[in-house]
């Protein structure tokens, strides 16, 4: 079972779904030539993506080409389904810095046959992610600051106010296809900026308020 904690909390939780908000930053989606959706565009990864603070990401052999997306990760406290927006932040325990890294190959090549990708989001260290800083020390998570070095160089510079959807409308949105459960953790979307990383890069993820992850390509 996997399992992530609150800094300065002896409590852990096991992880259930992640589930990963995508399209949610206009940049992103031109960048990518991408359309604007009409709605939440969703997926998921499983708990074994996961990679902790200080590990190495190992790219599968099957791409040549995996993606950095540098995102906002919410860890829900609380069950609901159906949260409204206004009450949506009371289902939270905290936030953290995550990748969301995506095989961009593999990807391209399932959706033009209108396959599923979630072997490009989903496969092992494909989700990296910090500690969880409790909900109660970061007093807006709708404008908080994202950067991104690789090997010391920005590649991704940001803001959550940026985002498509707010954190409170992600949560109200998701919450009305899946029951949210203690220990789901939510990704939410990348700014900017992503490009193809390689075998021994070293990657520094931050969010003003939350914290810092740092992970390097075995």
């Amino acid at each position: 079972m996997h399992q992530v904690k609150i800094i300065g909390d002896s409590k852990n939780y096991s992880v259930g779904k992640i589930i990963g908000l995508g399209r949610n930053y206009l940049d992103h989606i031109r960048e990518l030539g991408n359309k604007v959706p009409e709605r939440a565009v969703i997926f998921c990864k499983p708990a074994s993506s996961l990679l902790a603070d200080g590990g190495m990401i190992e790219i599968p052999g099957y791409s040549n080409d995996c993606h950095h997306e540098l995102e906002l990760a919410l860890l829900v406290g609380k069950r609901g389904k159906h949260i409204q927006e206004k009450s949506s932040l009371e289902h939270l325990a905290g936030y953290a810095v995550a990748l969301d890294l995506t095989l961009r190959d593999t990807q391209s090549e399932l959706k033009s046959a209108g396959l599923p990708w979630e072997i490009a989001k989903g496969f092992d260290t494909s989700c990296p992610l910090s500690d969880f800083t409790a909900i109660e020390k970061v007093s807006n998570p709708n404008n908080l600051e994202l950067c991104l070095k690789v090997n010391g160089e920005i590649r991704q510079q940001g803001n959550t106010a940026q985002m498509m959807r707010s954190v409170e409308q992600i949560i109200a949105e998701l919450s009305t296809f899946f029951t949210l459960e203690t220990g789901d953790i939510i990704l939410t979307g990348t700014p900017a900026g992503v490009s193809r990383i390689k075998p021994g890069d070293h990657l520094e993820g931050t969010i003003e308020g939350v914290g810092s992850l740092q992970v390097s390509v075995a």
